[in-house]
């Protein structure tokens, strides 16, 4: 404390003085008795003098402390009771015990005490209880910002309204970019004539530009295929709540037209500057073009997106040019690598090893060494019995490696080829994404928010049976030295029979084309029918999977295996195709604990209802009629139940991809 609030008394240098003076005083009495009186007056009446202001300042400082003590005091008082802050204090149970008179501003009662402090709030309680320091709650129209003293029990609350209502505006004037883009506009316009595409522009451009009216969006149209939207981020909100409905307005009106034009949309919005969000729009329509078109992606700066749509099955846009395109394509890359390694994705299916099978003869066509990686631990029962027929061929099988082994044969001028996947993930090895820096992707999945990172050559085609198909289009226009044996087509053409389950799921003209190209090559159709055999103890658990089905809304099954029962994804990925062939039903899922301990749920569709959209939902991934997900921290019945509200939310509120 200063020493101006310390209670003064008689300085201590006054006391030396006067001390000194009554001993000069002596020495003056000793010598002349008169002028020692004279002295000893003066000193008398300065001492008088100065106690009497010593005095004085004692009186008037202790006097300035209690002026001070009360003014502090008092405003303490009003500080508590009238300041805009509300202040609360509770007991040991969480019951109010004190609360001023600001408080009366939140809640309609004359006062608080006694109540619980969920009275307040209901978050209160918990978040003390964790011992959180700060919490927000909304109190009718107010949101407040609560600061937590639990070792007081006390509760300081802070009208936060306000700036709530700014930030609130802030976010929902967040500029909002998006292009638009007629998915099959080139296809469907080049065959007809000037008066019919007229009229289909003016149809779309119609829509369209009443539907940004509405919506209060700017819309231009760039090009013939391709519009340019601004937007704010209260706009994409009431958008996204109705699940982008121009989606479903512009495929039905167009259809009943016969002609099957749909829209995809790319939408960038966060904080980025406007050269940012528009790469972000770009990126996010390549998205959406990636996973078949007829569709909406949303994307932040973060990367995190958003799907909606989805719906149908994508229009077979891939054509022979392409393919030749991308076949040389590929052929000067393995020409200009010194090696080739080809991998597909874990657990592998017929369709990964023959894609696999397939590229390692393009290689071998270009004089260059290729090699299979594959793990012996982690094959299904038919997959295994194709392997077993490579092992017989010595020539073929001396190409396949371990992933141990590829590490020792990988270098940065190896051509690394994925197929039948796209993301880093799902492949047999992804350590060897990161020895090389050349990548190929070629696969027939919808694209997913993950993928395998700066690839030097991409060739995905959501619309295709499968990787063989699309692999076996490239072997035709690869050097005529190329020779497939008979175990090598049969490879292929068992991959399109699988995937398509024997040409009746997700099989254009272009999948007969390419099955007759194998048969000329000597594939075996009943060496393919030798692979796909089962068990007989398979045959029986995968029946006792399709008795304990039940039919949830119209159509659709939802099969439950018994708890502590484990199934391979194989099994209950063919007990979905199963009951997809049982009369009335129009959607599978099946549902089953994992060897790994996750719960695996294999769903299947005619192509009226989209599973791809609802594994998505319960973080999976897949095909319009083909998908599945992993569940971790989850059993089964909990699992149906969260694949029954997904469905419903499906149903009721449209679907998100």
């Amino acid at each position: 404390m200063p020493n101006f609030f310390k209670k003064p008394t008689l300085s201590s240098h006054l006391w030396v003085i006067y001390t000194l003076s009554v001993l000069l005083l002596f020495l003056i009495f000793y010598y002349e008795w008169k002028l020692g009186f004279v002295m000893a007056s003066f000193l008398i009446a300065s001492i008088y003098y100065s106690v009497r202001t010593e005095k004085h300042l004692i009186n008037e400082t202790e006097e300035y402390i209690s002026t001070l003590s009360y003014r502090v005091k008092k405003v303490g008082e009003e500080a508590l009771m009238e300041m805009p802050i509300g202040i609360v204090l509770f007991s040991e149970d969480y019951n109010i015990e004190w609360a001023n008179p600001y408080m009366n501003k939140f809640f309609p009662q004359d006062t608080l005490v006694g109540e619980s402090l969920n009275e307040i709030s209901g978050q209160l309680i918990p978040n003390i209880k964790e011992d959180k320091e700060e919490v927000w709650v909304s109190v009718g129209k107010y949101e407040l910002q609560t600061l937590v003293k639990k070792d007081e029990r006390l509760l300081y609350l802070f009208d936060r309204t306000k700036q709530t209502e700014l930030q609130n505006i802030y976010e929902h004037d967040r500029t909002v970019i998006a292009i638009i883009f007629l998915d099959n506009y080139e296809e469907i316009t080049q065959a007809m004539d000037d008066t019919a595409k007229s009229h289909i522009n003016s149809q779309v451009t119609s829509i369209l530009n009443q539907w940004s009216q509405e919506n209060g969006i700017y819309l231009k149209r760039s090009s013939q295929d391709r519009f340019f939207a601004v937007m704010n981020k209260g706009i994409l909100t009431k958008l996204e709540k109705t699940k982008f409905e121009i989606l479903d307005e512009v495929r039905e009106l167009i259809s009943d037209k016969n002609v099957p034009l749909t829209l995809s949309f790319g939408i960038g919005v966060g904080e980025a500057s406007l050269p940012e969000l528009g790469e972000i729009a770009q990126s996010s329509l390549d998205l959406a073009l990636g996973r078949g078109g007829d569709q909406v992606v949303v994307k932040d700066e973060n990367g995190k997106v958003r799907f909606y749509g989805g719906k149908t099955n994508p229009m077979e846009k891939r054509t022979r040019v392409r393919a030749r395109v991308i076949s040389h394509a590929l052929k000067e890359l393995v020409q200009d690598a010194d090696k080739v390694i080809v991998m597909g994705h874990k657990n592998p299916d017929m369709d990964s090893i023959g894609a696999c099978i397939g590229i390692l003869k393009v290689a071998q066509a270009n004089d260059k060494d290729g090699f299979v990686v594959y793990d012996p631990d982690d094959m299904n029962t038919g997959v295994q019995r194709l392997m077993d027929e490579v092992q017989e061929n010595e020539q073929l099988w001396s190409w396949f490696i371990t992933p141990d082994e590829a590490h020792e044969v990988v270098n940065k001028n190896t051509l690394l080829v994925v197929v039948d996947t796209h993301k880093p993930s799902l492949v047999i090895e992804e350590k060897l994404l990161n020895r090389t820096e050349h990548v190929v992707v070629i696969d027939h999945h919808r694209r997913a928010e993950e993928f395998i990172k700066d690839p030097t050559l991409v060739y995905m085609e959501p619309y295709a049976s499968s990787t063989a198909e699309l692999v076996t289009e490239m072997l035709e226009y690869q050097p005529k030295k190329l020779k497939l044996n008979m175990l090598e087509s049969t490879a292929l053409l068992a991959g399109i029979i699988v995937d398509t389950k024997s040409f009746t799921l997700r099989t254009g003209s272009r999948t007969f084309d390419a099955a007759s190209y194998l048969r000329a090559k000597g594939a075996d159709t009943v060496l393919v029918q030798k692979f796909m055999k089962e068990d007989l103890d398979v045959y029986v658990r995968r029946s006792q999977l399709i008795e304990n089905a039940e039919i949830y809304r119209d159509g659709i099954a939802i099969s439950k295996a018994e708890s502590g029962e484990t199934y391979g994804p194989v099994l209950i990925a063919q007990a979905a195709d199963t009951l997809l062939t049982m009369s009335g039903v129009v959607a599978s899922f099946v549902i089953s604990e994992r060897s790994d301990g996750r719960i695996g749920i294999s769903a299947r569709s005619l192509g009226d209802i989209n599973v791809q959209v609802i594994m998505e939902s319960m973080d999976g991934g897949g095909h319009l009629t083909n998908a599945a997900t992993q569940l971790d921290d989850s059993s089964i019945e909990d699992a149906a139940d969260q694949l029954k509200e997904i469905i419903d939310e499906y149903f009721e509120g449209g679907s998100e991809s």
